[in-house]
């Protein structure tokens, strides 16, 4: 596809659903910011005049600064933002940790916060609108008894809550908030898991491939009309009970 002349950060950039991302985004002809902690050295990608790789802790404002930097000063402009980068963990909620809570709201919160604070200020600026797509989770709003998520959930439920704030508060600028919630999808995360299992999770009984995952971010990352809207990709498990 023909350059774009567009920019996408994609954080958690490395691999599974990230590194389709950043794969997708190239192929529809954007430039790409990928970022994870050690992107230029993990072998997923090499850097090229169209993809910029920055490595660090997406969790501490310097690497957001860093990011947003080379989106604007290699291209020029950021246009979509995707909030990839994030951490899960299962335990009963008496188990967990105030620790435990801290690196959730790092990695889930604070890397959403730096990040998309740049990243709405420079498309304010540049005054044609913009795109952020966060991913979520399936299990914000419907909880499954055997998988014991209920903290991480708090993160991945605030960033929902923010999703539509910011739509509603950035409606006017033109620049575009919404989020994909995934269920189980193939990625390094779930490969020690049973297959079989993690088919019964979701009614459809696959598991979702990282290319579903990225076509929903692809599609709301573009649909100049659609804001505020939580996308499932989960094989109905949003739906009800199965």
């Amino acid at each position: 596809m023909a350059d774009t002349g567009k920019t996408a950060i994609v954080t958690g950039g490395s691999q599974g659903i990230g590194a389709g991302l950043v794969k997708a985004f190239m192929e529809r002809g954007y430039n790409v910011v990928a970022n994870s902690r050690n992107i230029s050295r993990s072998g997923a990608f090499k850097e090229s005049d169209r993809l910029a790789l920055v490595d660090g802790n997406i969790a501490e404002a310097a690497t957001a600064a860093k990011i947003a930097e080379a989106a604007t000063s290699k291209f020029g402009s950021i246009d979509a933002l995707i909030n990839n980068a994030g951490i899960f963990f299962s335990k009963r909620f008496t188990d967990y940790t105030v620790e435990d809570l801290r690196s959730l709201v790092s990695v889930n919160i604070e890397s959403f916060l730096f990040i998309s604070q740049l990243s709405i200020k420079q498309m304010v600026a540049q005054g044609t609108g913009g795109s952020i797509v966060n991913i979520t989770s399936t299990m914000v709003n419907h909880p499954i008894a055997g998988i014991h998520a209920s903290v991480p959930m708090i993160t991945k439920g605030g960033l929902e809550a923010v999703t539509r704030s910011l739509a509603m508060e950035y409606a006017k600028q033109a620049i575009r908030v919404n989020a994909v919630a995934p269920g189980v999808v193939d990625t390094p995360m779930h490969k020690d898991d049973p297959k079989d299992f993690l088919k019964t999770l979701q009614p459809m009984g696959q598991i979702s491939d990282v290319k579903d995952v990225v076509d929903a971010v692809v599609y709301l990352s573009e649909a100049g009309q659609v804001t505020g809207v939580v996308l499932h990709v989960d094989g109905g498990a949003h739906v009800g009970k199965w």
